[in-house]
């Protein structure tokens, strides 16, 4: 798997600079984590990938399908350990 911070690269190079604006604090965090056992700040990376997923609903298409997946499947895997 890659890390959280290789995913959040991606979405910003295809999201662009039409991120939106709800989505844009947990991507700017998501850009600083390695595995979903870091944390930000107070947060831990599974409530960042979480809060992200939930405000990424206008990101589309096959890049944001694929990564939303891949983040969906992170997360999946860190609940179920």
């Amino acid at each position: 798997m890659r890390t959280i911070k290789e995913i959040a690269k991606e979405i910003r190079q295809d999201w662009g600079n039409k991120t939106y604006f709800g989505a844009e604090p947990y991507l700017q965090a998501m850009e600083e984590l390695i595995s979903i056992e870091d944390n930000y700040y107070h947060d831990d990376a599974s409530s960042v990938i979480a809060y992200f997923l939930a405000n990424a609903t206008t990101y589309r298409g096959e890049v944001a399908r694929k990564v939303k997946k891949e983040l969906n499947l992170m997360l999946k895997n860190y609940y179920n350990s």
